[in-house]
This record gives structure tokens, sequence and C-alpha cells, in this order.
């Protein structure tokens, strides 16, 4: 957090010599008058400054951006971001020739950055944010893998009688996978195991 306390022969001016210091505007910041100060007689004699504390307002959105747009770097996959706010839910959708090197397999590396994202969110947002991160549609693409993994899944459950345990995936993609086979009678679904290793397990119903 930055901030600089800044005097002046008034609070305009000692406000306009803090935002110098900290090379920003005053639309994004916050003004704390310590001291209004005192005009002396003639100008001269008992004389006392203006006093005033200036706190730079940290954007979460814009930091998160930042980390995200830093991870990119690291990785050798410079990336553009454009977000989305609807509600207290946040969309990040990455861009960039090596986008790939973000979704990582399954989009594990997706689903890792996108936590990480939500903490950086979270630490400087005033109000609790849910961030989705995106690249290529990949959500949506992965949306429509899971439906159908789904489905192919519960004919082979009641066709063998057995119950089919899938791979495990993060909370949001089983709610995809349990929403998705609601629906059936033949099928129930349910998580087993601890994460980072929880999974679906559908199985025939009795």
């Amino acid at each position: 957090m930055k901030q600089v306390t800044a005097t002046g022969q008034n609070v305009d001016e000692a406000v306009e010599s803090a935002l110098a210091q900290l090379k920003t505007t005053k639309d994004r910041t916050e003004i704390d008058v310590i001291d209004e100060g005192k005009k002396g007689i003639f100008g001269l004699f008992g004389t006392r400054p203006a006093v005033v504390k200036v706190t730079v307002k940290i954007d979460a959105v814009e930091e998160a951006v930042n980390y995200l747009k830093s991870v990119g770097s690291q990785m050798g996959a410079p990336i553009e971001v454009d977000v989305k706010k609807e509600g207290k839910t946040v969309l990040f959708t990455m861009s960039g020739e090596k986008i790939a090197l973000l979704i990582g397999k399954r989009g594990q590396t997706l689903n890792s950055l996108q936590f990480l994202t939500q903490l950086v969110m979270n630490r400087y947002s005033e109000q609790y944010s849910t961030v989705l991160l995106d690249a290529e549609d990949y959500r949506q693409r992965r949306y429509d893998t899971l439906i159908q993994l789904a489905e192919r899944l519960a004919q082979k459950a009641v066709r063998t009688g057995q119950t089919v345990a899938l791979e495990p995936m993060p909370s949001y993609e089983r709610k995809v996978i349990h929403t998705a086979l609601m629906s059936n009678k033949r099928i129930k679904t349910y998580s087993d195991g601890t994460e980072p290793h929880r999974h679906i397990v559908i199985a025939p119903s009795k």
C-alpha cells in the first residue's frame, strides 16, 4: 500500500504535493486531513502548515490482471487479458500465441491459475469476488466434453451393472457431472476421496 504524508500552506497544496510524490490522481486515492493548518498574523507569525495523509487505493481487478500478465511473462507466454464483471463474479479471458502453456493438460494449469488469481483478487478487494479464468473458450469446450463423458460413463454403469470412477476434478467440474446426470433415474452419482484427488463415482441404481 503506497502512502505519503505531505504538508503545504493549505490542504489543497498539501494534497497536490502528495499526489505528485505518489505519481497518481486524486480519484485513485484516499485523503485523510491530519491538520488543516493555520494562517498566522500578517501571514507570518503563528503559521502552521496543513498536513494530509494520502493513500493510493489498490484496484483488485488491476492487481489480478498484473498478476496474470506476470505469470505469462515468466512462463514465456505473454498474454492480453480481457475482463468482464457480473455482480460478484469476474471473468478474466486470456489470449496470446502460446496460450496453451497457461491452459495445461486437461486445464490443470488454468485451474491452478484461477485459484491463485482469486486469492490475489480477494486480498485487495473490499468484498469477496468469484474469479473465473478462461482462454480460447476452454471452459465451454471442457463443459461440453464433461457432459459427453458423463452420459457415456452413465451408460457404461447401467450396461455393466458396476460402478465407474472418474478422474479427479475440481469441485465446479464435479458439479457439472452431478447436474448432467441428476435426472437419470437408472444411476446415482456421489463424490469420493479427498482433495486434490476427490472424484465422482457413477453407480447403477438398485
